[in-house]
């Protein structure tokens, strides 16, 4: 209902105002002391308006007495004053009169205590707290000035007198009349005011007053009250306790703060030891505001975290804070330690706990700063504090999380650098770490063992022999296991004792002879010890390639003595070429299921010269052996098993590399050799083998791709053309492999590979049993927990293996159609991905992309005498290039977009995401990424050739049989390789690392790359510049993205490059316009539905398009207003026009981000406050309006879309919005109310409309009996119960509560329809369903500026309340 009470006239209000005190008469209580000790008017203006707006002055020791609200008096004090026929003479009337009055020290006195407040016995309960008169007339602002001045007038008589004898000091009195004012009128002349008493206070009250500025001053006198208290610290150092104590509480500028910290600093000496804490907590605070640290800071910093237990934390919090601003770095530490060392060692204990606190975070940077407390610590500090260092980096060792693992053990490498002779002191400590070995990964193993041998095999002849014994002892120990982690531990310790022992070092000229003779007694342990190794794995399959693969990476990564190396390349080279090389022109003997041919061959052969891989006549004879399972004689026969042949040929070649400085021509006959294999292209006979012939060949094809891959690992960075050309070959060869293997592995579901390589990440995917495994070796595949069968081509696999593709880019490594995979599926054959057999092929060193950089290789064709017969040219083609990107973006998400730090406590917990990544590992981070901008040339070169084949496929011009050169495969594969360029960028520039200062030249050098696309310069050009280019250059690619998901990480990729930028904001318009056209786009049909990730892909389009746009109210009222009336209108499976990606399918999606976005969007809002301009408050008006018609707008669509996933929606973003409308919004129309009256009540009102939708879908969850909604409905009306008490206390705050009234809402379905219940008896219940039972009306004819008395409205609103409860 609508109110027509009529509204009160100006005149009605002013002749309420001038009778306020005889129509408002005071409570019982005050009747009955009315006349006692009460102060005579005598005619005095400041009496009698007092008096008439409720309060009454006393005499004596007695309470001034208040009649009413604190607030009621004000403002009715307010407008008789403004009202008053004299204004404005009558306020230095009331001034005078005030002072007058209060020239009694008891008058005065009485004005300075709170008030008696007086209520009526049906007022609220409990103690009020009262104002003084003094602090009531303050908050007056046209009083407040002039009580100002009077109130300092009169402090200066009372600064030297003694406390009363009831304890108050009136100077302090006064004073505390200034505190927590709501509003200061002229801030500056208080200030001013402040400090000329302080000037001339004594001492013990210069303290408190100075104490109380902060709580007198508002926030724009600090700056002022800062300099005046900075010239006060260096006349009075007395004050020094109280000035900082206020600086730790004033908002001041960090340069002047920093001023002050070095004054202070300088004082320290003459700083008396209770005044400390008061000094330390300025100087936390000093520090947290500052830009920068200086060395002292520093120092001063770890001083104050060793005081006490109290600043620990503040300490811990505030380096932390500096840390990740990187506004600490290596050099400042360093020269901390060093400038104030003998301070610092004092404190040695501090520290250490710092740094093993830092040690337990999950950000790296923290991490590595405390790693450097523990380096500089060591290097600094004495025999002592070294030891404990070390002592408590083992204990990290041992800790079990492996951040804190891995950087523990780097410390430890850097300390043996550092000073070697003093961890050589220490290595009793580091000894312990060998209990630990069995919960640590093998690179973790393989940095103990280095730090053990290093401290063992030191250059001093007869030192360290105890760690000496004790390793051999060890290393002896898990060899001669039969289990695989210790036997591994056992590997790896031996493999790297050995490199440590054979290090090639400088030695000084003048002991030539006697460091040969160490170096021969060495290195006859060195051959030993290999020997063992060898021994004690040449039976086991998987222990041999552990063994290769491990000393491989030794020779890669370490430099041997030139004999010792010698030695290793001749053994390595005649066991390889006895085991698995063969003469071209002898036919493999033995009874094969298939014609044996020499394949993959790169060469015409005569049958007089050329070698060939002998691959299948030494596997088959394994499977034999196996199957027969052969006799203790047979099994100690010496043999080389197939399994081991890539892991061999690892070795084999970098120790010619080695060698020959990366010159590879002595083996370059393996590059091209054919190997003796069957035919693997199954053909039609797939269906018609049996399950071993099956399993063989599949077998076979895995065997075969790992040589390549190793092939591929060894050749890719020869220079010479022909080796180029050859290595592309072998990467076409790769690629035509995986489509066999596909088609094998999609009719062998039970199947597990071979072997590829062997680590503890692929412990539990790894087949325990072999053909080659002799009999004493049979245990070793329980440690895996899976039952084994006798052939591993036969052994029982892992369901995870054959599940679908979730790759990013919906294709398998062969190329293969949709259609090719669509017409299988209906066939019934399985689907498999390689990605789930990762753990099964050898990993792809990161040199192989250069290959990335071959263009158009000729490659010649010799005859028998070495003449070129033909040439021929060879390209990397777009198959070869998806294999390439696949694989490398593979790399780039597990080494740049994993997590800093993983807590584990054993190693099954790690999961898979490091298997088949081990080589990788071994390098850093930054290594790779300098790799991978090396790489960047050649990728925009290939990006830019996809881009122009899309763009020439599209053109209007091109003949239909040009067109139908590009099937459908090839724009398929296209395709992919445009989204793996897109995903390597995005992982290489969202690379966490950049942020770094260590980095910043690797980012700006992938920026250089990406700009001069465009431009070329000579001259270096800031970030800035190069950040907004590289963005122009990225952003010329949306003309020809082929899929949705391309769009997509293009705008990632961007997005990431706007992260460096320290304006990134030019940009963000761009970047929603981008998003904006993707959305706007009509994909190829099919993408939608056969793509299961197309969902979430549309939900991020969606998302970045409203974060980015300047106006996200206008998008989505663009997308509700255009879009969806399109929708509603078009045929049931067609789209919208405007929005060709909002179908019916896809509504949900669109509906829940608009939903969120819209919340996000209000809740970020600021509030304001009553002290902002009447413009902001305007706008923030306006922009209101604008949110809540769009919450309007999407509410309504829940009437034509009633899924459960749309009402979800609104019932949890509904509720979030009024929550966001409560806290930002109700302050706004709290102070807006008086303006924009009718701005603020059709808000409200259309507000309204929104509640009543959601609490009809509060109704409508009821009735639906679904729990998954009305497990909302609690907290919703909750929210709306809020809103209808805070829109009420909006009203009565503006005087306006006669335009407010309560209503009971019906229950109704989400048509609008009223639910009837069956049930007289739930009529009660139905109304508790509504908010509180009510619906809330806002009336704008009830709305007035001043309202009538206090108690009568509120009689009226309680009989108000009565009726409509009753009504209920």
């Amino acid at each position: 209902m609508i109110s027509k009470r009529r509204r009160l006239d100006s005149e009605d209000k002013e002749n309420l105002t001038e009778d306020a005190s005889k129509t408002m008469p005071l409570s019982k209580l005050a009747k009955k002391s009315h006349n006692s000790h009460e102060v005579e008017e005598n005619g005095s203006v400041f009496v009698k308006l007092l008096k008439a707006s409720g309060l009454t002055l006393k005499t004596g020791q007695n309470q001034n007495q208040l009649g009413v609200d604190q607030v009621i008096f004000q403002r009715k004090l307010f407008q008789a004053l403004r009202k008053h026929p004299a204004y404005p003479k009558v306020i230095e009337e009331f001034v005078n009169g005030l002072e007058s009055y209060t020239e009694d020290s008891e008058s005065l006195r009485n004005c300075l205590l709170s008030c008696e407040r007086l209520q009526d016995e049906e007022a609220s309960m409990g103690t009020f707290y009262s104002k003084s008169l003094i602090k009531l007339l303050l908050g007056i602002d046209i009083l407040q000035p002039a009580i100002i001045k009077m109130l300092f007038e009169k402090v200066p008589q009372f600064l030297f007198e003694s406390e009363n004898r009831d304890g108050i000091n009136m100077a302090r009195l006064i004073i505390n009349q200034l505190k927590w004012l709501d509003r200061i009128v002229d801030g500056k002349d208080l200030t001013a005011q402040m400090m000329q008493l302080i000037s001339v206070a004594p001492v013990n009250l210069q303290h408190d007053f100075i104490t109380s500025l902060p709580e007198i001053l508002g926030d724009s006198q600090h700056a002022n009250v800062g300099k005046e208290l900075s010239e006060l610290l260096v006349q009075n150092t007395s004050l020094t306790v109280p000035i900082l104590d206020v600086f730790s509480s004033l908002r001041l500028d960090p340069n002047f703060l920093s001023k002050i910290r070095q004054l202070v600093m300088g004082k320290l000496s003459s700083v008396r030891l209770e005044d400390f804490p008061v000094i330390v907590k300025f100087l936390l605070h000093s520090v947290t505001d500052t830009t920068s640290l200086e060395a002292l800071d520093v120092a001063m910093l770890l001083i104050i975290y060793s005081t006490s237990t109290q600043t620990k934390k503040g300490v811990e919090k505030l380096l932390r804070n500096k840390i990740q601003s990187d506004c600490i770095q290596e050099q400042l530490l360093d020269s901390a330690f060093s400038t104030h060392y003998l301070v610092l060692k004092d404190i040695c204990p501090s520290i250490l706990l710092l740094a093993q606190t830092l040690f337990h975070s999950q950000d790296q940077r923290i991490i590595v700063f405390g790693s450097l407390l523990y380096k500089y610590a060591f290097k600094f500090f004495d025999t002592y504090c070294q030891q404990e260092v070390v002592g408590a980096l083992v204990t990290h060792v041992c800790s079990g999380t492996e951040a804190e693992v891995d950087t523990a053990l780097d410390v430890l490498l850097e300390l043996i650098v550092l000073n070697a002779s003093a961890m050589r002191l220490n290595a009793a400590f580091v000894k312990g770490t060998l209990d630990y070995l069995e919960n640590m990964s093998p690179q973790q193993i393989r940095k103990i063992f280095c730090i053990l041998s290093t401290l063992a095999f030191s250059q001093q002849p007869g030192t360290s022999n105890h760690i000496q014994d004790d390793m051999h002892l060890v290393i002896r120990k898990q060899l001669s296991s039969t289990v695989f982690k210790y036997k591994l531990i056992g590997i790896i310790g031996a493999v790297t004792m050995a490199g440590i022992m054979a290090e090639d070092r400088s030695v000084p000229s003048n002991s030539t002879q006697r460091s040969a003779n160490v170096s021969s007694e060495q290195r006859t342990q060195v051959t030993s010890l290999l020997q063992l190794v060898h021994s004690c794995t040449e039976h086991s399959p998987w222990a041999s390639s552990l063994y290769y693969d491990e000393f491989a990476n030794l020779i890669q990564e370490r430099k041997l003595a030139p004999k010792t190396l010698e030695w290793v390349g001749q053994t390595i080279f005649n066991d390889f070429q006895d085991a698995f090389v063969v003469d071209f022109c002898a036919a493999p003997e033995g009874d094969f299921p298939f014609p044996v041919k020499a394949l993959y061959g790169l060469e015409e052969y005569s049958t007089q010269d050329g070698i060939v891989i002998n691959l299948l006549p030494l596997f088959y004879q394994e499977c034999a052996k196996d199957a027969s399972r052969a006799t203790s004689q047979e099994s100690s026969q010496r043999s080389m098993s197939s399994l081991c042949l890539a892991s061999h040929f690892r070795l084999l070649r970098l120790c010619v590399a080695r060698q020959h400085d990366g010159n590879l021509d002595e083996i370059d006959g393996l590059l091209d050799c054919p190997l003796f294999l069957p035919d693997l292209e199954p053909g039609e006979k797939l269906e018609s083998m049996s399950a071993k012939d099956r399993s063989l060949m599949c077998s076979l094809t895995f065997l075969t791709l790992n040589w390549f891959r190793e092939v591929v690992n060894a050749f890719c960075q020869q220079t010479s053309p022909e080796m180029k050309g050859k290595v592309l070959s072998r990467l076409k060869d790769l690629v035509e492999l995986q489509g066999i293997l596909e088609k094998y592995l999609a009719v062998i579901p039970d199947y597990v590979p071979p072997f590829a390589s062997v680590d503890l990440d692929t412990l539990d995917m790894m087949p325990r049993s072999s053909s080659a495994v002799a009999a004493k070796n049979r245990n070793k595949g329980k440690t895996g927990g899976k039952k084994q069968k006798a052939d591993s081509s036969k052994a029982s696999c892992s369901d995870t293996l054959l599940t679908e593709d979730t790759s990013e880019c919906d294709m398998a490594p062969s190329g293969r159609s949709h259609v090719d995979k669509e017409s299988t599926g209906k066939e019934g054959k399985t689907f498999v991905s390689l990605q789930n057999y990762r753990a099964f092929f050898r990993e792809l060193d990161i040199e192989v992309f250069s290959i990335l950089h071959s263009g158009l290789v000729t490659k010649f064709i010799l005859d028998t005498e070495m003449h070129t017969e033909a040439t021929e040219v060879v390209q990397l083609g777009p198959a070869e290039l998806l294999f390439l990107l696949e694989d490398l973006s593979q790399k780039l998400e597990n080494m740049l977009t994993a997590p800093f730090a993983k807590r584990i406590c054993c190693f099954k917990n790690k999961g898979r995401q490091n298997i088949g990544f081990s080589h990788l590992h071994q390098r850093s981070v930054q290594d790779i990424v300098h790799c991978v901008v090396q790489l960047l040339t050649p990728m925009c070169n290939h990006l830019e050739n996809i881009h122009n084949f899309f763009q020439c496929l599209g053109a209007e011009h091109l003949s239909a049989d040009d067109k139908a050169r590009a099937t459908a495969q090839e724009q398929h594969t296209m395709a992919c390789c445009y989204q793996k360029l897109l995903q390597v960028l995005h992982a290489l520039f969202a690379w966490k690392g950049f942020t770094h200062q260590s980095n910043h030249r690797l980012l700006h050098s992938a920026l250089e790359v990406l700009s001069s696309r465009l431009k070329q310069t000579e001259q270096e050009q800031p970030l800035e510049e190069l950040v907004s280019q590289s963005f122009n250059y990225l952003q010329n690619f949306h003309h020809s993205v082929p899929s949705f998901q391309c769009g997509l990480y293009l705008l990632r990729l961007l997005m990431a490059l706007l992260e460096k930028s320290a304006v990134p904001n030019q940009k963000k318009e761009k970047l929603a316009s981008l998003a904006k056209q993707l959305l706007c786009r009509a994909w190829p049909h099919g993408e939608k539905e056969k793509n299961p990730t197309f969902n979430d892909h549309l939900h991020d389009v969606l998302c970045i398009y409203l974060e980015h746009t300047d106006n996200v109210l206008k998008a989505i009222e663009e997308i509700t207003g255009v879009g969806v009336p399109e929708l509603v209108s078009a045929p049931k499976d067609t789209a919208s026009s405007t929005f060709p990606t909002l179908t019916r399918h896809t509504f949900v999606i669109f509906f829940r981000v608009m939903m969120a976005e819209l919340e996000k969007t209000v809740k970020g809002l600021q509030a304001g406050t009553a002290a902002d301009s009447q413009q902001v408050h305007e706008e923030k008006l306006l922009y209101w309006n604008m949110a809540v018609r769009d919450f309007s707008i999407l509410l309504n669509l829940m009437k034509v879309f009633d899924s459960y996933p749309v009402l979800h929606v609104c019932l949890k973003y509904g509720r979030r919005f009024v929550e966001a409308f409560l806290k930002q919004c109700m302050p706004l129309l709290d102070f807006s109310f008086r303006k924009h009256r009718e701005d603020v009540l059709s808000l409200l009102q259309t507000l309204q409309l929104n509640t009543r939708l959601l609490h009809h879908l509060c109704g409508h969850s009821k009735i639906r009996q679904d729990t998954r909604l009305t497990k909302h409905v609690p907290l919703l009306k909750k929210s709306l119960e809020l809103l209808v008490c805070r829109v009420k206390a909006m009203l009565v705050l503006n005087n306006c509560r006669e335009a407010f009234w309560l209503g009971t809402l019906k229950n109704r379905d989400l048509q609008g329809e009223e639910i009837i219940s069956q049930d007289p008896s739930s009529s009660e219940s139905n109304a508790e369903d509504s908010e509180d039972g009510m619906t809330s009306h806002v009336s704008r004819n009830r709305a007035t500026e001043d309202g009538e008395d206090e108690a009568s409205d509120e009689q009226k609103d309680q009989d108000s309340d009565e009726s409509d409860d009753s009504s209920s």
